[in-house]
C-alpha cells in the first residue's frame, strides 16, 4: 500500500480534461456551503496541486473483495472532479443536481462517475461535517459498497487497473 504523499506526488495524468481553474480558500469555503459539508483535508491536499481532471495509470483502480457490475475485483478511477465552474467541465459543484437525478442517498459528494457508477464522500455516518468514508454507488443494480474508511486510505489503497489484467475497453466482468 503507498503511502498518500507518494500518491499525492504522482496522482495526476495528463491533459486539461476535467481540470478547473486553481483551487482558492475562498472556492472551498463557496463549495462547502453550497455541498453543506466539510471536505476531507486529503482532498484538498490533492485539488491544490491540480483541481480535478485525469488520474495517472498507476493509480486509476481500487481493489475489491466484493464483485461489482464493473469488475470481479476492483473499481475504476479515471478522473476525480474539481471544484469549480469551468467551460462545462463537471465538477464536485454538481453533486446536489446528480444525486438527485440518479436517485442517490444524501448527503453525498459525488467524485467521479459517469451516471451508471459513482465514487463518493459518504457522509451519512459521519454527518457533514465529520470525516467522510468513501463508496462506490451503482445505479443500475441499486447497490453500493463500501472501499475506505476515508479520503485519505482510499488514496492510500489505489493502484493500477493494469495490475487486474484490464484492457480498459469496457466494463463487463471477465468470462472465465
Amino acid at each position: 500500500m503507498a503511502r498518500f504523499d507518494e500518491v499525492k506526488a504522482t496522482f495526476w495524468g495528463e491533459g486539461l480534461y476535467g481540470v478547473q481553474p486553481p483551487l482558492t480558500d475562498q472556492a472551498v469555503q463557496d463549495a462547502e456551503v453550497q455541498l453543506g459539508v466539510r471536505l476531507p483535508s486529503s482532498l484538498l491536499e490533492l485539488l491544490r496541486g491540480q483541481n480535478g481532471g485525469v488520474v495517472a495509470a498507476r493509480w486509476d483502480a481500487f481493489p475489491t473483495d466484493t464483485p461489482t457490475s464493473w469488475s470481479e475485483d476492483h473499481v475504476p478511477l479515471d478522473m476525480i472532479m474539481g471544484i469549480g465552474r469551468h467551460d462545462g467541465q463537471s465538477s464536485l459543484l454538481d453533486t446536489g443536481y446528480l444525486v438527485e437525478e440518479w436517485g442517490l442517498p444524501s448527503p453525498l459528494v459525488l467524485l467521479s462517475g459517469d451516471a451508471h457508477c459513482w465514487i463518493a464522500l459518504d457522509y451519512r455516518v459521519c454527518g457533514r461535517q465529520g470525516e467522510p468514508s468513501v463508496t462506490w454507488f451503482d445505479t443500475d443494480m441499486n447497490s453500493e459498497l463500501a472501499l475506505a474508511a476515508d479520503f485519505r486510505a482510499f488514496v492510500e489503497g489505489l493502484t493500477s487497473a493494469e495490475g487486474f489484467g484490464v484492457d480498459g475497453s469496457d466494463g463487463d466482468l471477465p468470462t472465465h
